[in-house]
């Protein structure tokens, strides 16, 4: 016959085996997943950060990439006043004593031989000369008459002209000493065709 301790005791070891079989299927789930890989110990990182940082780390400007990984933070320089200003002449006088040895010219050297031309082998092609046009023919010469006075009397305007030592007081259509054809008169100024040449002029009105 049984008592009630010994239910107690099956249901206790029971309970224990439920605890048992829950953590194993905890386990196989986590290990099937990855979950057991270890996480990533954070000190060898901290030891990295700590050591000096190589040459080629240290050139500011330099993407520090390797790889297919992806750019890193900028490197940060040390302060201004920790750097050396002091000129290294030594260093100075290594790059200026540098002599050229290339087997072409010099640029940089006003001493340099020049470039050496070689000489035209086939004879130089003449261009052929154009002949220039003919001259025109020479422009018509001046009017010799002076404008000097100008009448106007119930419509007829009159103009008094200057040839040499002669007066002659013409109107519209008028020629003047069987040379000169008045053809317009304006209180400023006159028209006047040269019959020889047939060559209109304008006179401007002089004072005379």
């Amino acid at each position: 016959m049984k008592t009630g301790l010994d239910n107690k005791r099956n249901v206790a070891i029971l309970a224990v085996l439920g605890v048992v079989m829950i953590g194993a299927v905890a386990y196989f789930v986590s290990s099937m997943f990855g979950g057991s890989s270890p996480a990533p110990v954070a000190r060898p990182a901290q030891q990295a950060a700590n050591s000096p940082a190589t040459p080629q780390q240290a050139r500011p400007g330099v993407s520090k990439t390797s790889g297919n990984q992806g750019p890193h933070s900028a490197e940060k320089l040390p302060p201004l006043a920790s750097l050396d200003p002091t000129l290294h002449p030594e260093v100075m006088a290594g790059a200026e004593s540098l002599a050229y040895g290339g087997v072409g010219r010099n640029i940089f050297s006003m001493a340099s031989a020049p470039p050496k031309i070689e000489p035209v082998i086939g004879p130089v092609r003449k261009v052929a000369s154009v002949p220039l046009p003919p001259p025109g023919p020479p422009p018509p010469p001046p009017i010799d008459l002076k404008f000097f006075g100008y009448e106007a009397n119930n419509g007829a305007k009159r103009a008094f002209l200057l040839h040499g030592e002669d007066v002659f007081i013409a109107s519209e259509g008028d020629v003047v000493d069987h040379h000169y054809k008045v053809v317009k008169i304006t209180p400023l100024s006159i028209q006047i065709t040269d019959l020889l040449y047939n060559n209109t002029q304008t006179l401007p009105l002089t004072q005379s």
